[in-house]
């Protein structure tokens, strides 16, 4: 276009000289009388052959505008702007171009005095001073004449003096600076947070405005992820959103994570979040260990193998509103991942470093004064052994590498990236490496009209003896208990040549203690623990813009990992895992998981209404396909599957299953004046899972409106803005596979079949959740205070329980469906961000609140097979420990899924104290029918507090989170006092004992009496779980650009993560999560691995 003005422009010049000219003489004409005759051509002229040879109209008022004066045609192929500005330079014309019209004014008597020209010259950056590129410099008086900033930041711009220049970016605030006598404007643009969330990316990739959502969505962007690196970065969330409660797993770096939002719904699945990337549903299996004193060993989750560097940010949707269009398993909430895509004209190569080192921080308070008494007692008399289980742990060390290339123009962008994650755990012989590769592209072409995105990732990923609790493959309980009085290098040389046997034999003088005791360093070395994975994601969506309101978008992912699990259990290791000649496992898993949808969007107005609408359907299908052996060796350490001894105590290992979802969905929008908007949702899922029931699908509903208030009323000067929100949705989710048919049920101990012992069910009902919500969002002086306050309520039916049955059926259980569990609660966040000058603070505040109720068990229901009435006041769900030993798990209509009992206490007098027998000293301990409850596992309330602080380059990030109410049980502390190896009964020893009724009773007859070997009766041993930390701190800089001739741009800085605990009562850390995916093994300490303390460094370094 800009070519074609210019030829017509110089046609124009060249037409009406030569015509002159010709009209004049044929003869040749000299330099001096070409000048005369060009000074013939008008005004006039000039513009009547402009509109004969363009599309361009003059409009004037002829008695304002005098045209007869001679024209200046030193045009030289300028552009139309330069053109008409040396056209009407000295004619005290202004111009205007509007559309196809150019408007001509007299130029005002203000104006005149701005024909002095400036060249201004200057760098517009952000307020970290890096350079902005792209960013639009125009005039204010008249805005079609402008540039934009290079790569550099720079831009050179010719304006009159007295006007003003405009400087705007998208998602900064605009700038207005007015030239005066300066020649050189540099300009900082600030962040503008309400442009910023405008548009928020919701279920399914549907970009949405943020003031028509009727739920509550929180956005943490890529910084606050990346300020503290965690390999799995689900943990630099936490204290960061309100609403969702966010455990570590205790298997260290790489360990899986525990989400859940708006508390736990089902009594008998899964509550955890549902991830999505780029709004694809991602198919997250794996755990962080297991329950009880002989859980699994720890492990990671899917989620984790996702690089933080390649996130652009994270929308998490609390309720099932926000979620509802990701059908059933959108009742948990979802956490929406949206990844970066390459940059439209700018490339940059981004390289950054983390590294940081962590010690074991929370961990049981041990004794080192009194030494051994017998075997593994330490109740003999003062020791000067010194022994320090601590020193067992290593300093363990995570570094995260990571290069990214962003480029792009306005047709083509690509994003590449990979990174590296090595992590040497606190526990010896403990390993986590994660290799990321990613590359995406986005293409437009046809006119605009098509959008094809691609991108494909390929993870390698292993670990080596992860940890998390409990006896099996843990060196803990051995560290732990390990007696006072002996040398603990002796067992550093943890074994020894048998030369009758020819190989090294494990050396622990101690025996097992019935607590499966082997030497620790033994276990870390010579059972070892090995897990490979390969993953490759691939992502390809092609959008069609048939018209401006309508487009068609299809997408297919394929994410398929493939999984190789060892154990290698050298020979001497404890029989209870395997032979004398050693064990080995070698299990091999494959999990698919193929998507595919296709949605069309409709966006049209009718006047003062617009509507925005939604139709699309998807295709699910996951498998997962396991098989494996374990058995015992028959030539000794020799670790094939060759030589296990299939003769005896071998173990296969098969596991399949493949479920498939078939669904149609429509989301619908309707908005008035942009301040009323009504949004209505509707899925119908065909699950496989329903197959051989009456119900071959459900359907669930959501309807949602918004109000914008300060466009509706007139609201006092500091409201910025204020919006009411409500929604109500119903979603479903299937019950667990094979209920509708149960298949043979096979054991891996008689390696046999056996016939299902779970009586066929087909009417079987979807667990379906109701839920509603009320919010009110606000931004208040100038967006410098914003507060979101949500209320919600949700139920879920049709819950799923077995019910004995008479064997005479031919089964042992039935099916029936009546459980409902109430939640309701508050989400609040309040935040700050304000600058005075260059210093800049940004506080967000969030409080949690969630109340768990179960509303009904069983009671009242029918017994499908005997037709009686079934009675259920409570479920006895599971122990927290060793059984009748620990605090049970019981359900109780009225109360909550985490309510704990105990059934034990001290035997007490007549007057309720306790009872010491005045003969021996002794107590003893009486177990009830009925248990007493003690509490409940679960918070009142969490609260986290998130702070920024900005001075130019400099920035200190503080997060500060809080756990408030629970209970937290210690298996571990109960064994250590009754083996005297705690600092509790060395101060006992100290004191001469513990007083009882004003009396002193012997500290180890009292330690023995309410500790166990395998665990402290629950009710001495139940400890506050409220907890204040400081989560993560970070102190970075930014150094200035021109160090480095402006080609990079540095960023280093100090980070440290959990490190200082200003509240805790209990003997360990109650965040920490031995099983992520129970419901009810949480705040339990079984001998679990401590929480770590981190700190290291940052270094980022963009070109």
């Amino acid at each position: 276009m800009k070519r074609k003005i210019k030829a017509f422009l110089t046609k124009i010049s060249l037409a009406l000289i030569v015509g002159l000219m010709i009209s004049i003489s044929p003869q040749k004409v000299s330099a001096s009388e070409k000048d005369r005759l060009q000074n013939k051509v008008t005004l006039n002229d000039v513009i009547r052959e402009i509109e004969k040879t363009s599309n361009y109209v003059f409009m004037y008022n002829s008695k304002e505008i005098n045209l007869d004066s001679p024209a200046n045609m030193n045009i030289n192929s300028k552009d139309i702007n330069e053109t008409l500005s040396d056209l009407f330079k000295t004619k005290n014309i202004d111009y205007k171009i509007v559309n196809n019209q150019i408007i001509l004014s007299p130029q005002k008597e203000q104006s005149i005095s701005q024909n002095i020209q400036l060249t201004i010259k200057g760098i517009v950056s952000d307020v970290n001073n890096e350079p902005l590129i792209g960013v639009n410099v125009s005039i204010k008086e008249n805005p079609s004449v402008g540039t934009i900033t290079n790569f550099d930041g720079e831009y050179t711009i010719k304006v009159a003096k007295g006007q003003s220049l405009i400087f705007s970016y998208i998602g900064y605030a605009p700038q207005e600076v007015k030239v005066n006598n300066q020649t050189n404007v540099n300009v900082t643009l600030k962040e503008d947070t309400e442009v910023l969330d405008e548009v928020v990316v919701t279920a399914l990739g549907i970009k949405r405005a943020e003031k028509a959502l009727s739920y509550n969505v929180q956005q943490v962007k890529s910084d606050a992820i990346t300020a503290v690196k965690d390999p799995n970065f689900m943990n630099s969330l936490a204290g960061k959103v309100a609403g969702v409660q966010i455990n570590s797993g205790a298997t260290g770096a790489g360990g899986a994570t525990r989400v859940v939002m708006r508390g736990m719904k089902s009594l008998t699945k899964d509550n955890n979040a549902l991830y999505v990337i780029d709004g694809i549903p991602m198919f997250n299996m794996g755990s962080s260990g297991g329950e009880g004193a002989f859980g699994d060993m720890g492990g990671s989750d899917a989620v984790a193998d996702l690089n933080p560097d390649d996130i652009e940010s994270i929308n998490m949707m609390t309720g099932p509103s926000a979620a509802a269009l990701y059908g059933s398993a959108a009742a948990n909430g979802v956490v929406l991942i949206n990844t970066k895509k390459g940059q439209i004209e700018k490339t940059t190569i981004t390289v950054s470093n983390s590294t940081t080192f962590s010690r074991a921080y929370i961990m049981p308070e041990m004794q080192n004064k009194y030494g051994t008494s017998s075997g593994i007692s330490s109740w003999g008399g003062i020791t000067d052994k010194n022994y320090d289980p601590k020193k067992f742990f290593n300093t363990g060390a995570n570094l995260i590498n990571s290069v990214a290339l962003s480029t792009g123009n306005q047709k083509n962008q690509t994003y590449v990236s990979a990174s590296t994650t090595n992590s040497n755990g606190i526990l010896p012989n403990n390993k986590y490496n994660r290799y990321n590769f990613n590359a995406r592209n986005t293409t437009t072409f046809a006119n605009e009209k098509l959008v094809l995105d691609l991108n494909a990732s390929y993870v390698l990923q292993d670990n080596k003896n992860m940890v998390s609790q409990g006896q099996y493959y843990n060196p803990l309980p051995a560290l732990y208990l390990f007696p006072r009085g002996d040398d603990f290098d002796e067992i550093r040389l943890y074994q020894r040549h048998d030369t009758a046997l020819g190989y090294m034999k494990q050396y622990w003088p101690y025996g097992d203690a019935s607590l499966s005791l082997q030497n620790p360093y033994w276990i870390q070395n010579n059972i070892v623990r090995k897990s490979e994975k390969k993953r490759y994601m691939l992502n390809a969506s092609l959008s069609w813009k048939i018209a401006d309101w309508i487009n068609i978008t299809g997408r297919i992912n394929v994410d398929n990992s493939d999984y190789r699990n060892k154990e290698e259990k050298h020979a001497s290791t404890l029989t209870t895992f395997c032979g004398p000649n050693g064990g080995y496992k070698d299990v091999m898993r494959q999990d698919r998981s193929y998507y595919m949808d296709a949605i069309a969007n409709i966006d049209k107005s009718f006047g003062d209404y617009r509507i925005s609408a939604n139709i699309g359907a998807s295709l699910q299908y996951r498998s997962l396909e396991m098989m494996g052996y374990a058995g015992d060796l028959i030539i000794p350490n020799f670790f094939a599957l060759n030589n296990i001894n299939y003769s005896a105590n071998y173990k296969p290992e098969q596991e399949g299953w493949e479920e498939e979802i078939q669904s149609i969905f429509l989301s619908t929008e309707l908005s008035w004046r942009s301040m009323l908007y009504l949004t209505l949702t509707g899925r119908n899922d065909w699950d496989s899972k329903l197959a051989f029931s009456d119900n071959s699908s459900f359907f669930y509903p959501s309807v949602g409106l918004s109000a914008v208030l300060t466009e509706m009323f007139t609201l006092p000067e500091f409201v910025s803005f204020a919006k009411v929100r409500g929604s109500y949705t119903m979603v479903a989710s299937s019950f667990e596979r094979f209920l509708t048919n149960p298949g043979f049920e096979y054991n891996s101990q008689t390696h046999n079949w056996s016939n299902p012992t779970v009586y066929p069910a087909n009417n079987l009902k979807p667990e379906k959740t109701t839920s509603w919500e009320l919010g009110l969002n606000t931004k208040l002086w100038n967006n410098r205070i914003n507060l979101d306050v949500t209320f919600y309520q949700s139920n879920t039916k049709n819950q799923t329980f077995r019910v004995d049955i008479p064997s005479t059926s031919g089964y042992s259980k039935a099916i029936v469906q009546t459980g409902n569990v109430l939640n309701k609660g508050i989400e609040l966040a309040l935040g700050f961000d304000n600058s005075w000058g260059d210093f800049n603070w940004n506080t967000n505040f969030t409080y949690t609140l969630n109340k768990n109720i179960v509303k009904r068990l069983a009671s009242g229901a029918t017994n499908p097979v005997t037709g009686e009435p079934i009675k259920m006041d409570n479920l006895k769900v599971g122990w927290l420990g060793k059984e009748n030993v620990a605090p049970q798990v019981i359900l109780t209509e009225g109360g909550t899924m985490t309510d704990i009992y105990t059934y034990n206490h001290v035997k007490t007098d007549n007057n309720g104290n306790p009872f010491v027998d005045s003969q021996t000293g002794n107590m003893s301990i009486e177990t009830s029918e009925t248990p007493t409850k003690m509490g409940s596992l679960a918070p009142k309330y969490n609260l986290g507090w998130s702070n920024n602080f900005s001075y130019k380059g400099l920035n200190l990030g503080v997060v500060i989170s809080a756990r408030v109410g629970g209970l937290a049980y210690s298996a571990t502390q109960g064994i250590l006092d009754y083996y005297g190896a705690s600092k509790v009964t060395a101060e006992a020893r100290d004191d001469g004992g513990v007083w009882i009724n004003n009396g002193q009773v012997d500290a180890q007859k009292y330690y023995q009496t309410i500790g166990t070997g395998e665990g402290g009766y629950g009710r001495y041993y139940l400890y506050k779980a409220t907890n204040v930390r400081l989560q993560e701190l970070s102190l970075n800089y930014t150094l200035p650009k021109k160090w480095f001739n402006n080609i990079a741009s540095v960023t280093a800085g100090i980070v440290g993560r959990n490190l200082w605990m200003i509240y805790n009562k209990a003997p360990f850390d109650p965040e920490l999560s031995a099983s992520t995916s129970s419901n009810y093994y949480m705040n339990v300490d079984y001998f679990m691995q401590p929480s770590m303390r981190n700190i290291g460094f940052n270094l980022k370094v963009q070109f």
